[in-house]
């Protein structure tokens, strides 16, 4: 459905553009909800892993946290998908929350019992992530009920305020709840945080879905696949952040960069770790303006291409830094490249702002374009997209790395998102013409 031109419109202020917490207290409280309580949810995460390595001192059964909880994280968001196109949204996201509260009480319950064996923590913790997985798809299919298509661009940015707040204030309030009064007592904290998901949930309007309802299962799901197919610009939203995620994800290299290049070790990668979401979450305080653009495929397109030009300048950065004075270093910060680390965490900053402007414009045409009645299934698929691409990631960095030197991976991942995005937008130039006046999938 078109829209008419005055509404896309041009702010003066740079600043973030809280319009729709005004206009819609619905969306307001749900907003508000779902960020205190995923300051709970991240202080849950770390503080898991913090307990699971106390009773094992080992790496590995912490990271198998994350292998478990991926297999069921992609079933249910495709799943969840379906459920927020057959029901009410309001009571598929209060029958998540209720789960992942449940989970998240027995946490606390066996930690005050001092329950050592670990498969608990891995049963409960990949509980927790699914009913996350089904409450992200559902609720990222909920803004355009609540609000004007103006504002859903402005919505899409405080949702990168609220996942900022959330990977910032939580991980660190973990570390000294854990150290000062332990893990029962965190866990406890984010029992009571969660409270204000419900809040945002039970205010909720009935949302039941508009047009053709299918009832979940492979059929569902096909027809949405069907749908995916016959979308070309939404199906480009997709392959783009794959090529992202795929080719510019240098996170596993940090504590080998840290030891081995840049100097200052776990200190280094906390900095560079940190940097992406800081750069994320200063680009959704300055994205007054962002409401105001039209061309959305342009922007995106532009902002992975950015995106790229940083990851490889990461890359740059770290080939000048091995082949010279510093390429051996130790783990004191003494011995540290503090030059090398500012000008990396810069870069880094810039790549987070960068993938947040594609993701304001992504998630908008993702709101925009798509029928209500296909939006939850399409959110569902996004869902894995944004959970593999990482993942995959992950695997080219870590191949490309044993064959060659650590630069190697995001200099030539940078390079190929910057290649790949020019030579896609060529096969598919209809993605360069798409019109926020006039959305179409």
């Amino acid at each position: 459905m078109s829209i008419e031109p005055e509404e896309i419109e041009a702010r003066r202020s740079h600043f973030i553009d809280l319009s729709p917490l005004r206009e819609s207290p619905a969306f307001a409280r749900l907003w508000a909800g779902g960020a205190i309580s995923g300051i709970g949810g991240q202080m849950t995460i770390v503080a898991v892993g913090l307990h699971i390595y106390e009773i094992t001192h080992s790496t590995l059964a912490v990271s198998l946290v994350g292998a478990f909880a991926l297999v069921p994280m992609v079933i249910f968001g495709l799943y969840g998908g379906m459920l927020a196109d057959a029901f009410d949204r309001r009571i598929v996201l209060f029958v998540a929350a209720v789960v992942a509260w449940a989970s998240t009480i027995t946490l606390a319950t066996i930690a005050w019992l001092g329950v050592e064996t670990v498969w608990p923590f891995y049963l409960l913790t990949t509980t927790t992530a699914v009913a996350a997985t089904v409450i992200g798809a559902v609720r990222s299919a909920v803004p355009p009920r609540l609000l004007p298509r103006r504002l859903l661009p402005a919505a899409s940015a405080l949702g990168g305020i609220s996942v900022g707040i959330m990977i910032t204030v939580g991980p660190a309030l973990a570390g000294v709840l854990v150290a000062s009064v332990g893990f029962a007592w965190t866990y406890t904290i984010d029992v009571i945080l969660f409270l204000s998901a419900f809040l945002g949930i039970l205010s909720l309007p009935k949302l039941s879905p508009e047009g053709e309802v299918q009832r979940p299962g492979l059929e569902s799901l096909s027809y949405g696949l069907a749908f995916l197919k016959r979308a070309p610009n939404i199906r480009m939203t997709f392959i783009a952040d794959i090529v992202a995620m795929t080719f510019g994800q240098p996170r596993v290299l940090f504590p080998a960069v840290g030891a081995l290049v840049l100097g200052g070790g776990a200190v280094t990668v906390g900095i560079l770790t940190a940097a992406g979401a800081v750069g994320a979450l200063l680009c959704s305080l300055f994205s007054g303006r962002l409401g105001g653009v039209r061309w959305h495929g342009r922007a995106i397109t532009g902002s992975i291409i950015v995106y790229g030009a940083f990851v490889a300048g990461f890359g740059v950065v770290l080939v000048v830094v091995s082949f010279g004075h510093f390429g051996r270093v130790t783990l004191s910060l003494d011995h540290a490249n503090f030059i090398g680390i500012a000008v990396s965490a810069g870069l880094l900053a810039g790549a987070g702002a960068a993938d947040n402007v594609s993701s304001i414009f992504r998630q908008t045409m993702l709101q925009t374009a798509v029928p209500d009645n296909m939006r939850g299934r399409l959110q569902g698929i996004f869902t894995v997209v944004v959970t593999g691409g990482p993942r995959i990631g992950d695997i080219y960095v870590g191949i490309i790395a044993s064959i060659g030197a650590l630069w190697l991976p995001p200099l030539l991942g940078g390079i190929l998102i910057v290649a790949l995005l020019i030579v896609l937008t060529r096969i598919q130039r209809g993605f360069l013409r798409y019109d926020a006046l006039d959305p179409k999938p």
